[in-house]
């Protein structure tokens, strides 16, 4: 079976991007599928005098055997000020640290979600961008717009927002 997991580039309790990356997990037929949070993972803020005086912690360990062990990535990113939030982005500096390709070659839905009607798009062509050069196997990406209006009760209310993500999970699905 395929292990998956998922991820919100964001450290909120209520993140919306977590929400929206946990129902594209669940969307995934015939695998197993982990929930990871960043607020699991306790990474000081990314210093190269922190990591010459304390090396790796092993909560950055762990965070990266997660993705060492998976079979694919869905990612769903917060956009703060048009670009990573602040908690991601620390957790993307700490984890190229250890390896320069991050993502492993792994396959990856990259999503985003916003109140806005943008949907994190900024971001999300930034990591479009990014993410290749840092093994970032993007198979396709989505940004949904208007996620309170969008998103209820745990699911994607839009019928076309989510028949574009179910085809989205299929393009993914058929490389994992």
């Amino acid at each position: 079976m395929k292990r998956i997991i998922t991820l919100g580039g964001s450290s909120s309790s209520t993140s919306i991007n977590k929400q929206l990356a946990e129902y594209a997990g669940r969307m995934v037929k015939g695998a197993d599928v982990v929930n990871l949070d960043l607020r699991d993972y306790d990474l000081p803020l990314y210093s190269v005098d922190h990591e010459n005086e304390n090396g790796f912690s092993a909560d950055l360990l762990a965070l990266e055997k997660q993705i060492v062990d998976c079979d694919g990535i869905i990612l769903s990113l917060a956009e703060h000020n048009g670009a990573y939030s602040a908690a991601f982005k620390n957790a993307f500096d700490w984890l190229s640290r250890r390896e320069s390709k991050v993502w492993r070659d792994k396959p990856m839905l990259l999503l985003s979600t916003s109140p806005g009607g943008r949907g994190g798009q900024s971001v999300l062509e930034i990591a479009k961008s990014r993410f290749p050069f840092n093994g970032g196997n993007i198979v396709a990406s989505m940004s949904l717009p208007f996620f309170n209006k969008n998103f209820d009760s745990g699911v994607v209310t839009d019928e076309s927002l989510k028949k574009e993500l179910h085809d989205k999970i299929l393009e993914f699905n058929q490389v994992i």
